[in-house]
């Protein structure tokens, strides 16, 4: 049950989300929009969504400009329900914050190892990442003053305490740190959803449950292929695994001990979907090279292709459910369809030209 306090604050946050819906796209709004030809196609497909937003784009617009159209609005709508949010649904808004954080604070970390002006940097970092203290990062002239101001001045200060140094902030490293950061709020959050006395036993513990799991295993996976050819070791890469999910532990011990793609396909074996994709993506044989994760033509789907169709179906099955936070996290997820519909778009275009 539960109880009082979600009912009027919950209930209430989670029926302005479901009034939002109208401006998720449907199976048949993504078709139109990957078959649109011009961005003015691109704009009139969006306009019944996102018309008060997109109303000030001159004609023939970039696809950069509309997806930052799309990103403003998803922006304002999230900051709307942040500020009439209290108690446990605050936090779980909160948590949905941190993974755009890690995001942005990486972008600075890298900005300030090739000595840019990480001021400018601070106009790519994305909006939902934002904390007040950011601007403070862009003070530090060097790696080490970067990271002591991370560990004062931001909400990912618990992520960096015992897990990274100054030292680990390099060039070679940006990655190790990005995936030791998530792999520790993919963690928190886990604990939060599991263990807030709001949420404990609830159908938001539930769902969210089931949506985190998917995510830690996705990343353990990616991961593992992503490491192969490089110098990382297995005992490192064991490190950057979340310490839950459906893989964890047997799948994750076997992912940590894989040479090879026939070993990942192994290690996944045990889990229905993720064994269909490996097979739908010819990576289960073992004669596949990593490239495969993107694809091999413009029919052919990747395996992050499949991934990204199981999140979509856990987002769109959320809405289902009553009396949980998830709504929020799926409404986020389903939103960013329209950004990654628009970047696929950018990178076609470029590619004809």
């Amino acid at each position: 049950m539960e109880g009082l306090f979600f009912n009027v604050n919950g209930g209430y946050i989670e029926g302005i989300v479901r009034g939002y819906r109208n401006t998720l796209l449907t199976g048949q709004n993504y078709n139109n929009l990957i078959q649109c030809e011009t961005i003015d196609d691109i704009k009139l497909q969006l306009s019944p969504a996102y018309g008060d937003f997109l109303a000030s784009l001159p004609p023939n617009p970039s696809t950069s400009s509309l997806a930052n159209k799309t990103t403003d609005k998803l922006v304002a709508e999230f900051r709307y329900l942040q500020a009439q949010a209290v108690g446990s649904i605050a936090k779980f808004m909160e948590y949905l914050t941190y993974g755009y954080m890690i995001d942005n604070v990486a972008l600075l970390i890298t900005g300030t190892l090739h000595e840019r002006d990480t001021r400018e940097l601070l106009e790519r970092c994305h909006p939902l990442g934002w904390f007040e203290t950011m601007p403070v990062l862009c003070v530090a002239t060097n790696i080490e003053e970067l990271y002591n101001s991370v560990l004062i001045e931001t909400p990912l200060a618990p992520y960096f305490k015992g897990s990274l140094s100054h030292q680990d902030l390099d060039e070679l490293n940006i990655e190790i740190v990005r995936n030791t950061l998530y792999k520790n709020y993919l963690e928190d959050f886990y604990k939060f959803v599991a263990e807030d006395p709001e949420l404990k036993g609830t159908p938001t513990s539930e769902v969210m449950a089931e949506v985190l799991e998917f995510e830690a295993d996705r990343r353990a996976i990616n991961i593992t292929l992503n490491s192969f050819g490089t110098e990382l070791s297995k005992q490192d890469r064991k490190k950057l695994y979340p310490g839950f999910g459906g893989l964890y532990p047997e799948g994750t011990l076997m992912l940590s001990r894989a040479d090879d793609l026939e070993g990942v396909a192994l290690a996944v074996s045990g889990n229905h979907d993720y064994k269909s994709y490996f097979d739908q993506v010819g990576m289960s044989g073992g004669t596949s090279g990593v490239g495969n994760m993107a694809g091999g033509g413009a029919e052919t789907k990747s395996l992050e292709d499949m991934f990204y169709q199981k999140e979509m179906e856990i987002s769109k099955t959320v809405f289902t459910r009553q009396f949980t936070h998830a709504v929020i996290y799926a409404w986020v997820k389903l939103r960013e369809q329209v950004l990654l519909a628009l970047h696929r778009l950018r990178y076609r275009w470029l590619i004809w030209k």
